[in-house]
């Protein structure tokens, strides 16, 4: 082996120990997205980079086609970048196939969406019990990790109410119960606080905040709403597909003392249907 070759080897041994040195859960380099329409090419992402640590909140914010969705489907490895590197726990993801993919979203991310994606047949329990299944978790292990999540987000002896008989806010609870059953490296939510009102989307900034400063959980929330991204602790800002700002929240909200300053509603069965 000449010493060129050794030192080329060196070189290449010392890079994959800063891309999988500890203390980043995420980190993307030089990450573009080009969606090929025929003649017309879009290109969502224009060389973002970016770290992520353990425990971190992060939203993610931007208008309409600023790259800010792209970016998260890649994150949360529903889509892969066109060039670019993803290391996710030091592990590069962005070359993986869609089966392997799979595997990495099913053991550690958990997904929360705007539109809850609830089993309308289904209870509470059932849906929250859904990703263990497709673990192929045993029954009982299956039942006692659900019981717990829907505790965890305040939902305890609601576990056989079906969506139809829970808020808006419970049946989000109940998404953000499902998506911590598998116990995720990182959440990702997309626009959680959507289809809630004002007081519904700060009970559920208050269990985002628990979960991250009680158990360490690692958050990256997308929000177009000020008001929901200032009960995080960093913001980054996207704009025709690259990064423009990324900066700690200045002033950051603490949910559950805005709750305590509210007027206390106490919710009954006919005002939980369809509210």
């Amino acid at each position: 082996m000449t010493f060129m070759t050794q030192e080329l080897l060196q070189i290449h041994s010392e890079l994959q120990v800063q891309h999988d040195a500890p203390g980043a859960v995420i980190r993307v380099e030089n990450l573009h997205k080009i969606y090929d329409l025929g003649e017309v090419q879009i290109h969502a992402l224009r060389g973002v980079s970016l770290t992520i640590h353990p425990g971190e909140f992060v939203a993610i914010m931007g208008a309409s086609g600023s790259g800010k969705s792209t970016f998260m489907n890649i994150i949360g490895c529903l889509d892969r970048p066109t060039r670019g590197a993803y290391w996710l726990e030091g592990q590069d993801v962005s070359k993986l196939s869609k089966i392997e993919l799979a595997h990495i979203r099913n053991r550690k991310i958990g997904f929360v969406f705007q539109s809850f994606n609830l089993l309308a047949r289904t209870s509470a329990l059932e849906n929250v019990e859904l990703p263990l299944i497709y673990a192929t978790q045993p029954h009982e292990e299956r039942l006692k990790r659900a019981q717990e999540a829907l505790r965890i987000v305040g939902l305890e002896g609601r576990e056989d109410h079906y969506p139809s008989q829970l808020s808006g806010g419970q049946q989000q609870r109940v998404a953000i119960a499902r998506a911590l059953v598998n116990n995720p490296t990182i959440l990702l939510a997309d626009e959680p606080t959507g289809n809630l009102d004002s007081r519904k989307s700060i009970e559920i900034m208050e269990i985002f905040q628990r979960l991250n400063r009680e158990k360490g959980l690692t958050i990256m929330l997308v929000t177009h709403e000020p008001d929901i991204a200032r009960f995080a602790r960093r913001t980054v800002v996207f704009s025709d597909g690259k990064v423009r700002r990324d900066a700690p929240v200045e002033g950051m909200a603490d949910a559950a003392q805005v709750l305590a300053g509210l007027p206390l509603v106490v919710e009954n069965q006919s005002e939980e249907v369809g509210a």
